[in-house]
């Protein structure tokens, strides 16, 4: 299983409509409004690596209202597993 997380910049009044689109997918599996220089947190699992791009560029990025992404690929490197 691969873990990633996306910082996603959303156009001004799309917060809500973005919110409610990126319940719907399934493979966000955590959602987190926030204040500062992005809008929302999310928390996405796929089998691989490969899927969760494919998940951001085709599902999130392509959201009304989401105008940038940043995403950050979860690793176990440091736990042992």
């Amino acid at each position: 299983m691969a873990v990633g997380f996306a910082l996603l910049s959303i156009s001004p009044l799309y917060e809500k409509a973005v919110y409610e689109k990126l319940r719907t997918i399934p493979e966000v599996v955590e959602i987190h409004p926030l204040f500062g220089e992005y809008d929302i947190l999310l928390k996405i699992e796929c089998p691989d690596i490969d899927s969760i791009g494919s998940v951001v560029i085709n599902k999130i990025r392509s959201t009304k209202g989401v105008m940038d992404t940043k995403t950050l690929i979860g690793t176990k490197s440091l736990s042992g597993e």
